[in-house]
């Protein structure tokens, strides 16, 4: 989950959705600048956060008992592998591209237990395979990651609230064409990215969250419970070329 502070107390997106978000943010993007296998690569995005278990085992709770954003969660295995083998039965090229986000995001770990070492190792032998298999390069697979790997950054900005106050403009990454791309929230309340990376002139982003006005929890059941119940918000950008 991504959890924001709220007047009312929590605000909480369900990583799903911002994932969801993502792929919106992809297929707006330029259709001579997308990548490989584009329907199979919105696919990936939209689902590279799926695997994730029920509130179960006191994983979505911090010490105090309140919501843990997703940044506070150690390392699961199990979800990893998870999401791996929900994208072996969509193909190689979702697979190979989940395959490169779970190094992306966990080579950092290696060294420290022998079990994630196998599964890293695993990851970069599988990739390999899966290229030769497709018949594309390392260079046309980096591509299309770079690409995922932008648009869920940019998610994560929006669904985090991090868009700067007075105009100021935030970095997102470097695109997948290696150009530096930045984001500022203007005092008209739309949104700009520069340089413009899509298609459209003008379009609209949204994704929904839930709003707690319960501080902590005694249990997961309990949180999960008030997420059942909680009203639903529909979180919205309207993004506009200068």
């Amino acid at each position: 989950m991504i959890v924001n502070p709220h007047e009312k107390g929590w605000e909480i997106i369900y990583q799903q959705a911002h994932a969801l978000l993502a792929s919106e943010i992809a297929f707006a993007w330029q259709a001579e600048k997308r990548p490989l296998h584009f329907m199979q690569t919105l696919a990936a995005i939209a689902q590279h956060d799926d695997g994730q278990r029920d509130l179960t085992g006191r994983y979505a709770l911090t010490p105090a008992g309140a919501p843990a954003n997703f940044t506070q969660l150690p390392f699961c295995l199990e979800q990893a592998q998870q999401v791996l083998k929900e994208a072996n039965f969509q193909g190689r090229w979702r697979s190979l591209l989940t395959s490169m986000h779970l190094s992306f995001l966990y080579e950092e770990l290696r060294g420290q237990k022998k079990l994630w070492d196998d599964f890293l190792d695993e990851q970069l032998a599988s990739q390999k395979k899966w290229r030769q298999g497709l018949k594309v390069s390392k260079a046309q697979a980096q591509y299309a990651y770079d690409f995922m790997q932008w648009c869920d950054r940019f998610s994560l900005i929006l669904c985090r609230n991090e868009l700067p106050e007075m105009e100021r403009a935030l970095e997102i990454s470097n695109g997948p064409d290696q150009i530096r791309y930045e984001v500022t929230l203007l005092k008209t309340g739309t949104v700009r990215v520069s340089p413009w990376p899509f298609q459209e002139k003008q379009f609209t982003l949204s994704v929904e969250s839930r709003c707690l006005t319960q501080l902590q929890f005694s249990s997961d059941q309990e949180l999960g419970q008030a997420l059942g119940q909680a009203a639903i918000c529909k979180k919205e950008w309207v993004l506009e070329k200068e």
